[in-house]
Parts: structure tokens; C-alpha cells; sequence
């Protein structure tokens, strides 16, 4: 029986899942998911790409991108915000933002609702650099999006929202886990030793 390959720069081939296929239904299913993970290490591929131009790391092109797709929501960006979308501590964060100012990447204002609190935005030299970086490569994705009938485009999106769901969800055994380590803890009867429930009632 096959094994899950956990190198990523490597595609999975032929009998990388731990199942065999057995008719021609699951094969054409496995070459689905190998075409995801194809798609998956290209797209990984293409954003370190962007981070070796852009001198940056993985965490550091996420925040960018981030504040990038607020402006165009017309939305603003505090440090909070920023930390729960990267989920990383409030003094990462702190770290994260500190270097993207030095290099130039974001700049940060303060609020003036309140005098205190922060307001980010990218710097137009960011906005510059993705477009350098990955522009062209997303016009290319919109162009194959397009190419796909309304009903193609439709399944696409159901697919991949499915496999997303499948992927954030929670496997048995960690709920499980979570729920013991909330277990209330255990009443002890009166008379088993130390006070009952009654005790200075």
C-alpha cells in the first residue's frame, strides 16, 4: 500500500495516498488530488519567488498582502487584526511590524479617534513590489479561470470549498483531547474523604 509523501517540492505520483486504486472512478478521483498537490507546491514555488525579490519571509509577505486587501476593502488594519489573521502573539506581531518599517514595506499611523492605537498600511513601494512579483502570474490564473464555462467555474468552487473545509476542521482524537483537558473536575462524595458538598452549608 502507498504512502503519503510529506515532501512538498516533490508532486505525489501514482500510489502516494494511502489507498490503491481499485476502479477507474478512484483513479480518476486520485489524479484530482495529485493535481492539487501539484498546484499547491507551484503556488508555494511562486510565493517564494516573491519573497527572494521582495527580501521578506513567508510571514512578512502574508502581513503585506493582508494590508494590501484592506486598503482595497477600504478597511483599515490595526496590530490586533493583524495578529489574529497571521495568528501569531501580540509581541510577533510587535517584531513583524518594527521590521517592515525599518525596510520600508508599511507604515504605521496613529489613530485619531483615540491617540494611541495604530493604523497600518503598505507602503507604495510594497504595492509596487507584489505587483513586480506576482501580477503577472495572477493575470495568467484570472485568464484560466475564465476559460471555464459558468458550470466548470461553479464546480471548481465547490470543490476546493469543500477540500478547505475538510482541511480546517478538527480531527476526532483533538476534540476529544480538548474536551478532557475541560473536564470539570470530579465531586467527591461525602465520606470519601475530605468535606461533602454540604460542608458549611
Amino acid at each position: 500500500m502507498g504512502h503519503m509523501s510529506h515532501d512538498e517540492s516533490n508532486p505525489p505520483t501514482h500510489g502516494t495516498y494511502w489507498y490503491e486504486p481499485e476502479n477507474e472512478g478512484i483513479s480518476s478521483a486520485l489524479h484530482v488530488l495529485q493535481a492539487v498537490r501539484r498546484f499547491r507546491v507551484a503556488d508555494t514555488t511562486m510565493r517564494h519567488r516573491a519573497q527572494a525579490e521582495m527580501q521578506i519571509n513567508e510571514t512578512d509577505l502574508m502581513a503585506i498582502r493582508h494590508l494590501i486587501a484592506c486598503e482595497r476593502r477600504h478597511t483599515v488594519a490595526s496590530p490586533k487584526d493583524l495578529s489574529e489573521v497571521l495568528n501569531i502573539s501580540s509581541a510577533a506581531t510587535a517584531k513583524l511590524l518594527a521590521r517592515l518599517s525599518v525596510s520600508g514595506h508599511i507604515r504605521r499611523e496613529v489613530n485619531p479617534d483615540d491617540g494611541r492605537a495604530q493604523r497600518l498600511f503598505a507602503t507604495q513601494s510594497s504595492h509596487d513590489e507584489l505587483h513586480r512579483a506576482l501580477d503577472d502570474a495572477h493575470d495568467q490564473m484570472l485568464q484560466v479561470a475564465l476559460d471555464l464555462t459558468v458550470d466548470q467555474q461553479a464546480a471548481v468552487v465547490h470543490f476546493l470549498d469543500a477540500m478547505s473545509a475538510i482541511a480546517i476542521t478538527p480531527r476526532e482524537d483533538d476534540v476529544h483531547e480538548a474536551a478532557r483537558g475541560h473536564e470539570a473536575p470530579v465531586e467527591v462524595a461525602p465520606g470519601e474523604g475530605g468535606a461533602g458538598l454540604d460542608a458549611g452549608a
